[in-house]
C-alpha cells in the first residue's frame, strides 16, 4: 500500500503536505485552546508535522494514519526529533473508513477528503470517532476567484469548475450539513509558493541523484511544466484552509 511514486519523490523532503505554513500550523493549534491530554486523530497525516509540533507545544496526544511509507517513516522520525514519540502514534495503511477505538477531542482530515469521497463524506467519517463537545478540522481547497473557463480550472490539476466552491460557498456548506464554523486558518500565496516551489528543487537534486531510474523521465517532464503551470493557475486562482467545525 502506498501513494504514486511522483508524490514520494516530489515531496519527499517537506514536512508539510500542504499550503500550511509552520508559523500558520502553531496558529491553528493555538486557535483550537486544546488541553493537554486531549486526543487528536489526524487522516492522512504526511510526515507528521501538525501531530508532533501540537504534541510539544500543547501536550496533546496524538495517532495518524496514512498511506505513504515513506511519510510514516519520516512521522516516526520527526516525532523521535522533538521528543514526543511516547504521545504520537503512526500507522502505515489507507485511512478511508478509519475510526478510532477511543473517541477523540479533534478528529482532522487535512487535504485528503478523497477518503470520504469528499468534504461532506470525511466529515461524516470523522464524526464518528469524535467525542461529544469534539471538533472536526478540514483542509480543503477553493477558488480565490472563479476560473473563467474550464481550461483554467484544469490548470489548476482540477477535473472541472466544479470540483472546488469558492470561500463563502464553502462555508455555508458546512452550515448546510449541520456544523458551526467556530475557526479557520487560510493559507495564503507564500504558503503556496513554499508548498509548490519546495518541490523543484527536490526533483531536480533527484533527477541528479537517479539519472538512469525508469520514472526519471516523467519527474523531468513535471519539473520542466510544473513552475510555470503553478504560476499561471494555481497561485492566482486556488485557495486553501484549514476550516475547524462543531456539529450542531
Amino acid at each position: 500500500m502506498d501513494i504514486p511514486r511522483i508524490f514520494n519523490v516530489t515531496e519527499s523532503a517537506h514536512r508539510i503536505h500542504n499550503p500550511i505554513t509552520p508559523d500558520k500550523l502553531a496558529t491553528l493549534g493555538a486557535a483550537l485552546r486544546m488541553e493537554p491530554g486531549t486526543r487528536v486523530l489526524d487522516l492522512g497525516s504526511g510526515s507528521g508535522e501538525m501531530l508532533c509540533s501540537w504534541v510539544r507545544d500543547h501536550g496533546i496526544i496524538g495517532t495518524g494514519i496514512d498511506m505513504s511509507q515513506l511519510f510514516t517513516e519520516q512521522a516516526k522520525q520527526r516525532a523521535l526529533e522533538l521528543g514526543v514519540a511516547d504521545q504520537v502514534t503512526f500507522i502505515h495503511g489507507d485511512a478511508a473508513g478509519y475510526v478510532s477505538d477511543e473517541k477523540v477531542g479533534v478528529a482532522a482530515c487535512v487535504g485528503a477528503t478523497w477518503i470520504g469521497g469528499g468534504v461532506a463524506g470525511t466529515i461524516e467519517l470523522l464524526k464518528r470517532s469524535l467525542s461529544t463537545g469534539g471538533i472536526i478540522l478540514i483542509g480543503e481547497p477553493f477558488w480565490r476567484q472563479l476560473p473563467p473557463t474550464e481550461a483554467v480550472a484544469k490548470g489548476c490539476l482540477a477535473h472541472a469548475i466544479s470540483d472546488f466552491l469558492t470561500l463563502p460557498e464553502l462555508i455555508a456548506s458546512f452550515d448546510k450539513l449541520g456544523y458551526d464554523l467556530v475557526e479557520m486558518v487560510l493559507a495564503d500565496q507564500h504558503g503556496w509558493d513554499r508548498y509548490e516551489a519546495a518541490k523543484w528543487l527536490t526533483m531536480r537534486r533527484w533527477l541528479e541523484a537517479n539519472p538512469d531510474d525508469e520514472f526519471a523521465q516523467e519527474v523531468r517532464a513535471q519539473l520542466t511544466s510544473e513552475p510555470e503551470r503553478y504560476a499561471t493557475y494555481t497561485r492566482e486562482y486556488l485557495g486553501w484552509g484549514v476550516f475547524a467545525l462543531m456539529p450542531r
